[in-house]
Order: structure tokens, then sequence, then C-alpha cells
């Protein structure tokens, strides 16, 4: 009885939308009839899994896979090392509370005002007026050309992460501060006694015990990054190549349920994996206990 009101919350907020949602992906853009309605003669179909083969083989989903593949490889691991290294350089300063402050600011602001605010730090006036982005003013004055940070397909997808790096590095620092807080001084200082230096005192010593923690911050992040949408969508809108999952669809929402379902059942499963390696990983630290 005590859980029938968190379980009556999760089968309305929860469980139901996932159910229809699976339910919506094989139907046609109306969601009146099957997926199998919307197959074209004498192009590929997949019957009732229609909708899949256009989340799985048309070339902007391919596009999209791709591209959050490559924020999962560079910006994951990015964004974890630089939030490390800020917990580790703000524990050693006299003003850490102000630096983690600064450096925990960008997470106060919404990912939509992110995204404006670095399309203005990014902007390109290309039509022979003085540049005012921040970015290629500057380059201007050191005597280079500007940069089309947001349509040049060879660097707009790292553009982007940066900004998401931005973003969650202060969430990965307080994290991860706090895990290096609580290791137990004398253990620290007696390998320093021994002769450890700095570099294998934190390799050695620091890393192994914090290690939990980073593995909980880089599920959080792979988690976050799947469903990677505001920065995209505001700053170039999935144009340009860099197109993510949730980015289109959101784009299919509208003129097609089926598709845009189909999009969300993938990102569901998509999700699955790291879940349950976070259950797991859950049970066996309780298991150790």
């Amino acid at each position: 009885m005590y859980l029938a009101p968190a379980m009556l919350i999760m089968l309305i907020f929860i469980i139901y939308p996932t159910f229809n949602t699976v339910y919506l992906s094989f139907r046609d853009k109306s969601g009146a009839n099957s997926a199998a309605a919307s197959c074209v003669a004498g192009e590929p179909c997949w019957g009732v899994f229609e909708n899949y083969r256009y989340a799985l083989t048309n070339q902007l989903m391919l596009t999209a896979l791709r591209n959050n593949a490559l924020w999962l490889v560079l910006m994951v691991p990015g964004v974890v090392a630089v939030g490390l290294l800020f917990a580790l350089l703000a524990d050693r300063v006299k003003y850490e509370g102000l630096a983690k402050s600064i450096i925990f600011m960008p997470m106060a602001i919404s990912f939509i005002g992110a995204g404006v605010i670095w399309r203005f730090v990014y902007y390109i006036q290309t039509g022979g007026g003085p540049q005012i982005g921040l970015l290629n003013a500057t380059l201007v004055k050191l005597g280079f050309q500007p940069v089309a940070f947001l349509s040049d397909s060879r660097i707009n997808n790292f553009a982007l992460m940066l900004v998401g790096v931005w973003l969650w590095a202060g969430f990965c620092m307080t994290i991860l501060s706090a895990a290096i807080k609580g290791l137990p001084s004398e253990v620290i200082e007696a390998s320093r006694v021994d002769g450890a230096n700095e570099w294998n005192v934190f390799w050695r010593v620091m890393f192994p015990m914090i290690l939990p923690t980073i593995v909980v911050v880089t599920t959080t992040m792979v988690i976050n990054v799947l469903k990677i949408f505001d920065i995209v969508f505001v700053m170039t809108g999935g144009n340009f190549g860099t197109e993510v999952i949730a980015n289109r669809m959101f784009q299919l929402i509208v003129t097609d349920t089926g598709k845009s379902m189909a999009i969300a059942v993938l990102l569901i499963i998509l999700t699955i994996p790291v879940m349950i390696f976070n259950v797991q990983r859950f049970r066996a630290e309780e298991a150790a206990r």
C-alpha cells in the first residue's frame, strides 16, 4: 500500500507513455493506420516496421547516429577529464569556493540560453561588415580570417561539443570534488612519505579510490549525451551535418508521428544498456558492503 502512490505515478507518467510510444512507432504519420500503409510501391518496405527502416537507414538518421556516436566518444571523456582537472586544481587554492562557483555557474543557465550565448560567440559576419562574434572579432584583430564555426562541417560538431563541455564541466567537478574530499588523508600522506610524487599519488592512490564515482559521472554523461538536443536545436537546427537523434525526433513530431516515435524507441533502446550497467554496478556495491 505504501508503494501505491509511487506505482500510480509511474504507471501514468512512465509506463503508459512508453507503451503508447511503442504502439505509435508501428503506425503511419497520422497514427490511424499501420506503418505498412506508408510504403511506396517499387521502394524497399519493412511492412509494419517501416518507421524503423527510416530510423535505421535514412541518410539524415545515419548522420544523426554518427554524430551521437561522435559526441559519446569525444565529449563524455572530455567533460569528465575537464571536470576532474577542475576538481583537483580547485581543491588546492585558497579561493576554492569562488573558483567552483564560477565553474559551476553555466549549469544555472538553461541550455537554450547557453545556445543563444554561444551563437553570438561563434557568429560570423558574411556581408563584409565588422565581425561582432567574440571569436571571429578576436581572429580578425590578430590578422586571421574569420571562421564559420557553425556552418563548416569539418569543425561545427566540435564547436557544439565545446559548448556541452562548458555546460557540464561544473556538474562533473562538483561530484568528483566531493569524492576527492572524502578520500582518507592518512593514506595519501603515507604515500607521499614513502616517496611518491604527485603524479604517482594521483594515478596510483587517488584515482583507484575515486574510480566508482568517475564511473557514475561517466554513465550519467553518456545518458545526457544520448539525449542531447537543446544545443544543436538552438545553434544549428541540425543543419550543416550536425543532426542528432533527439533533434530528428523533434523535427518529425508534428509532421510524421510514427517515424518520430520510432526514433524515440531507438533512443530508449540505446539508453537501456547504460541503465542495466548502472543497476548491476549498484547491486555489486551493495553486495560488497
